[in-house]
């Protein structure tokens, strides 16, 4: 039987490393051949790191990438291998290098560059005109990247047409909630229409904004997964594929004969390069893996632990540091970083001021002593008290408002930074996505900090992590009390969240359906919500822009984050309703 055994390398890379990732790479590789895989993948652009953004307007660095592409080349003895870098001539191409016994055997470019979402490949790549598939160990394999595969007709049936009975699709896709499955069931059709193997491999870590989730998978002619990865782990998987099996069915199946040559054709030129003969060899066959997917609460709680992780490693630090208040959000925050980085590495501030309840004190104290992590107490109550005497005389006649509450949030962003300056520990901030929609936050107070590990976590799903991390540790690791307590900033006398901002069950559906989807007024009001709160979140939400665009970065789980996502002028007069 005609096999090729297939390792897919789902690594976690690190853009600007080219000497890590080459090294990690031609690591991989030696596991491949030892595995006695016919050929190995890489992610896309793993030579350079994903995704390197302007980095590719440095010429030195395409030219570093292309001599480690050849470094990487030379490792490949008795394997093949596919791995993305940064090609070039007169112009920059996304691109998969093919080499074996030594040498690069063909190139090919990235042909549908994606400039969406969080994507902006036009800025950067040319896109590709041929389509080739090479030859290995006697079975016609096709490569392309990513976007490619999303193409009903593109690079995928133009190698189908020229042979091609196996897919290697290399990707850097990142997570958002929900995407595994739609991905899937997309390379289900794939696979099927095309009477083919496809082998999907991911990338899976953490890149500033964005998490990588792996999830690396092989599906069968028709459309059967065979193999899947798991998320957010580096590992290899090494899969035998039935290449005989295609034929087989193929001889059986005439509609692709009969398929518009010319459409085909129009995709791009096809091109058969022939790499190495089938060489039957006796090999015990692989365990398969075929692991179970993560449930949507569990995958979302991974995704922040892997951003968190490799946002605060990748960036040169070791501890963070997390203000502690009680409240929900800054200890989901706390139990997201221990485990990220080991509780050993993780210290919780509380900065109690007159109006911080008893309750909220003790609550820091014992999730610092469920989690193991070191808590410190700084009273900013002396220094408050100082401010407004200093104020006293600006503020005379005023109540007591705005200005007063934000004092106590900046103080506390003051003593955070002042103790990340002096010990070298990133701070991490802790408002959710209900707060940064409506600027329920202070700007240069709780705002200030280095990572936002839940910029894009609706406060609503803020309880469900909460919840589900306590079933995981098998007893209430986050206080019941925590929980259960109203939200409240705490910044005057029995403050509550709801006297600002509409209770957050009402509040998450009206910003996804105004953020994530684009629904105007009446669409919103035409799903039920009151037409006085909808145009209050409206508001809230539009003229926030200005602080949003000061918040530093955070990690993306939604489908359309604020950031790299959403990109709205500050000063605009465009009213919806």
């Amino acid at each position: 039987m005609r096999t090729l055994r297939l390792a897919l390398a789902q690594i976690n890379t690190t853009v600007g490393d080219l000497k890590g990732n080459t090294s990690k790479i031609i690591e991989h590789i030696e596991r491949a051949r030892d595995a006695k895989a016919d050929i190995v993948a890489f992610p896309e652009l793993a030579v350079t790191g994903y995704p390197p953004e302007d980095l590719l307007f440095k010429p030195q660095l395409i030219r570093e990438n292309i001599e480690r592409m050849k470094e990487v080349a030379r490792a490949t003895k008795g394997i093949a291998a596919v791995v993305g870098f940064v090609d070039a001539n007169s112009d920059a191409y996304n691109a998969a290098a093919i080499a074996h016994n030594g040498e690069i055997v063909g190139v090919y470019h990235k042909m549908h560059l994606p400039n969406y979402g969080v994507f902006d490949e036009d800025r950067y790549f040319k896109p590709g005109t041929e389509c080739p598939v090479f030859v290995i160990n006697g079975t016609p394999v096709g490569v392309n990247i990513c976007e490619d595969i999303w193409y009903a007709i593109g690079p995928t049936v133009v190698q189908r047409a020229a042979g091609a009975e196996v897919i290697v699709n290399i990707n850097g896709s990142p997570f958002h909630a929900g995407k595994r499955d739609f991905r899937e069931k997309m390379l289900t059709t794939r696979a099927a229409d095309n009477e083919l193997f496809v082998a999907y491999l991911n990338m899976v870590g953490g890149q500033d904004e964005l998490v990588f989730d792996g999830a690396s998978m092989v599906l069968d002619p028709w459309g059967d997964v065979v193999a899947r990865g798991n998320q957010f782990v580096e590992e290899m998987m090494v899969v035998d594929i039935d290449a005989e099996s295609v034929l087989r069915s193929r001889l059986r199946e005439s509609r692709p004969r009969k398929e518009n040559a010319t459409i085909i054709r129009s995709v791009g030129t096809p091109k058969v390069h022939h790499v190495s003969d089938f060489t039957p060899v006796e090999r015990p066959r692989p365990t398969p893996l075929k692991v179970e997917c993560l449930d949507p609460v569990a995958e979302v709680y991974q995704a922040l632990v892997t951003g968190t992780r490799d946002y605060v490693r990748k960036c040169g630090f070791k501890k963070v540091l997390v203000g502690l208040s009680g409240g929900i959000d800054s200890t989901i925050v706390a139990v997201i970083a221990a485990d990220a980085l080991g509780p050993e590495n993780v210290v919780g501030v509380t900065m109690p001021s007159r109006f911080s309840s008893t309750g909220s004190v003790l609550d820091s104290e014992l999730l610092a002593t469920n989690l193991d992590i070191e808590i410190r107490t700084i009273p900013i109550e002396p220094v408050f008290a100082a401010y407004l005497e200093s104020l006293a005389p600006h503020f005379e006649g005023t109540p007591f408002g705005t200005a007063e509450e934000n004092l106590q949030s900046r103080i506390r962003g003051v003593f955070i930074m002042a103790l990340s300056n002096k010990y070298g520990w990133m701070v991490l901030t802790t408002g959710n996505k209900s707060e940064m929609a409506t600027g329920y936050a202070t700007i240069y107070g709780d705002m200030a900090g280095g990572y936002a590990v839940i910029k894009d976590v609706p406060k609503t799903l803020v309880y469900q992590l909460c919840e589900y991390r306590n079933k995981v540790a098998g007893f209430d690791l986050i206080p019941r009390s925590v929980i259960d307590k109203p939200p409240s900033a705490e910044l005057k006398p029995d403050q509550k969240d709801v006297d600002t901002l509409p209770p957050y069950e009402v509040l998450d559906p009206i910003i996804k359906a105004y953020v994530e989807d684009d629904r105007g007024f009446d669409d919103i009001v035409g799903m039920g919500f009151d037409a006085a709160i909808v145009k209050k979140v409206i508001r809230l939400v539009d003229t926030s822009e200005y602080k949003r665009r000061q918040a530093p970065p955070g990690i993306k789980i939604t489908p359309r984050n604020f950031g790299r996502d959403r990109r709205m002028p500050i000063a605009n007069r465009y009213v919806p309703f």
